[in-house]
C-alpha cells in the first residue's frame, strides 16, 4: 500500500494552494507566553503560516498558550512524552535554575530533543509519506549541537528536510576579565562541544539537509563545507514594528542625549564597559544613562557609578516586563550594548525597530546586524580600547543630532525591510522554494564574507 502512494503523481495528491507551500515545522518549545528560543520558534512559526499552509509540532505542555493566541496555523500537532517531560521540567527549575542559556543544559537536552523528534515522526510519518507536505523545516532547537533524527529519516525523501535558523559556537574573546569568570564556569563543556559531531545522528543531520540556515557568520562558517546549500538570515530573532513608534518618540525628545543598556547584569554584556565610555557625557550632564536588567553584577555596577561620580546621572530600573521595558527604549537616542559574547541580540532588533542608534561591538549576532547606515559597531581588541572607541562614538552622536537622526530613520527602514518576523518569513521562502526545486538559489552570505571576496576579487584585477 505504501508503494503505491510512493508511486502517485506528485501533482496528484497536491491540493491547490496557489504559491502556498506545505510545510511541516518543528518547534517544540514553541511557546508566546514565554521568552528565548520559546518565542522566538512562535513568532517564526507565525510569520510562516500567514503565507503557507503551516503545521505546528510541539510539546503537548505548550498547546494550551499557543491556541489561546489562535494563530493562523493549518494544523497544530501536540506531542507528549508523559513522564519525561516532567523529569525535564523539573530538572530546568531545580537543577539549572532556568539558565536556559547553559550549555550544561545543552547537553542534558540531547535525549530528550531526540525522544520528541522519534514521537512526532511516528505521529506524523504516515501524512509524510503521503507527500502532504512540501518541505519540513526545524526551528527549534536553535542550537547547532542537537541532531534531528527527521534529517536521517527522510535521507531518501519524499521530501526535503531543511534545518535552521542555528545558532551557537562563538568563542570567548580574549583579554576581556569580563568573560573570565564565565568561561571559566563553562570551560569544560566548551573544550568538548566540537565532539557533538561524533553524537549519534549529528553528522546526518547536516549531511542530509537540503538546506541549512546559519543565523551568525560564525555559525556560518563552522558549516562552510556544505556552502552548497548553506544561508545566512541574520539573527534567529525578528520583530514586530510599531507604526507609532515616531509619534511616540517626538512627545518624549529630551535636550539630553538619552543612553539606555538593556539585558541582564552579567560579565559578559560589558555594561561596565558602556558606563566607563558615557562618563565624559554624564558628568557635563550632556546624558542620562537607563540600565533595564538585573543580574549578579547590578552592586559592583552601581559602586562603579559612585565611583566614577556619575550615580546621579544613571538610573537603575532592574527587570521589568517586556512592554515596561519597551517603553524607555522608545524613550532612548542611543543603545549603548558592549556585549562581549552575545548570540542573537534581540535588543538590537528592537532599538533599530525603535529608532534607537545601537553602538555595539563587532563579534557576534549584534556585529552581523548593524552596519555603518544605521549604527556604530567597535571591533573587539581589549578593555581599554573598547572603552575609548565607544567615548569617541558617543561624543560624536552628541554633538551631532542631524547625523543621530539621519541613522534613526535608516535604522527604522532597515528593520522593517530585514528585520521583521515577515520579512524573514519571506527569505526563509526563498530558501524552502530552492529546497524544493519550486524556485531559484538565493545568494545569502554574510556581508563580512562577501566583504572579503570583494577584497580578493579587487586584488585580483590589481594583478
Amino acid at each position: 500500500m505504501q508503494d503505491c502512494v510512493l508511486g502517485q503523481r506528485e501533482d496528484d495528491r497536491r491540493p491547490h494552494l496557489g504559491n502556498k507551500l506545505r510545510i511541516l515545522v518543528l518547534a517544540p518549545s514553541s511557546n508566546p507566553d514565554k521568552t528565548h528560543g520559546a518565542l522566538i520558534g512562535y513568532c517564526h512559526g507565525e510569520a510562516l503560516a500567514r503565507l503557507h499552509a503551516v503545521t505546528l509540532v510541539i510539546h503537548r505542555d505548550n498547546e494550551e498558550a499557543v491556541r489561546r493566541k489562535q494563530p493562523p496555523f493549518h494544523a497544530i500537532e501536540a506531542i507528549s512524552l508523559q513522564w519525561l517531560n516532567r523529569i525535564y521540567a523539573w530538572s530546568i527549575r531545580w537543577i539549572f535554575k532556568n539558565a536556559y542559556t547553559s550549555q550544561a543544559l545543552t547537553a542534558f537536552s540531547y535525549p530528550f530533543s531526540l525522544a520528541f523528534e522519534w514521537c512526532a515522526w511516528r505521529r506524523m510519518r504516515t501524512q509524510i509519506m503521503a507527500r502532504e507536505f512540501d518541505v519540513v523545516l526545524r526551528l527549534l532547537p536553535i542550537t547547532s549541537v542537537l541532531p534531528s533524527l527527521f534529517a536521517y529519516f527522510l535521507r531518501r525523501g519524499p521530501i526535503p528536510f531543511v534545518i535552521g535558523p542555528i545558532n551557537g559556537g562563538l568563542p570567548w574573546p580574549q583579554g576581556f576579565s569580563q568573560a573570565k569568570k564565565e568561561k571559566e564556569l563553562n570551560a569544560r563543556l566548551s573544550n568538548v562541544r566540537n565532539f557533538y559531531r561524533f553524537l549519534p545522528f549529528a553528522r546526518a543531520t547536516y549531511r542530509y539537509a537540503a538546506a541549512i540556515i546559519a543565523g551568525s557568520s560564525q555559525t556560518y562558517a563552522e558549516f562552510v563545507d556544505y556552502h552548497e546549500k548553506l544561508f545566512f538570515v541574520p539573527g534567529e530573532n525578528g520583530i514586530s514594528p510599531s507604526p507609532d513608534t515616531d509619534a511616540l518618540r517626538s512627545s518624549m525628545r529630551s535636550d539630553k542625549l538619552e543612553l539606555i543598556f538593556i539585558g541582564g547584569l552579567v560579565p559578559i554584556k560589558a555594561c561596565d564597559l558602556g558606563l566607563r565610555a558615557a562618563a565624559p557625557l554624564l558628568k557635563t550632564g550632556r546624558a542620562r544613562f537607563t540600565i533595564v536588567g538585573d543580574g549578579p553584577e547590578r552592586t559592583r555596577l552601581e559602586q562603579l557609578t559612585n565611583s566614577l561620580g556619575i550615580a546621579k546621572f544613571v538610573s537603575f530600573y532592574g527587570m521589568l516586563r517586556h512592554n515596561e521595558a519597551m517603553k524607555h527604549l522608545c524613550a532612548a537616542d542611543v543603545l549603548v550594548f558592549p556585549s562581549i559574547r552575545d548570540f542573537g541580540g534581540a535588543v538590537v532588533f528592537e532599538a533599530l525597530a525603535m529608532g534607537v542608534v545601537p553602538v555595539v561591538v563587532d563579534f557576534g549576532g549584534p556585529g552581523d546586524i548593524v552596519h555603518p547606515q544605521v549604527g556604530f559597531k567597535v571591533p573587539l581588541t581589549n578593555e581599554d580600547d573598547v572603552v575609548l572607541q565607544l567615548k569617541r562614538v558617543l561624543a560624536d552622536l552628541e554633538r551631532d543630532r542631524d547625523l543621530l537622526e539621519r541613522m534613526r530613520q535608516q535604522g527604522m527602514r532597515y528593520a522593517r525591510k530585514y528585520l521583521s518576523w515577515d520579512a524573514k518569513a519571506q527569505i526563509v521562502t526563498q530558501i524552502l522554494r530552492w529546497a524544493i526545486r519550486r524556485g531559484p538559489k538565493p545568494d545569502l552570505r554574510p556581508a563580512k564574507m562577501l566583504c572579503r571576496e570583494n577584497v580578493s576579487r579587487s586584488l585580483q584585477d590589481c594583478l
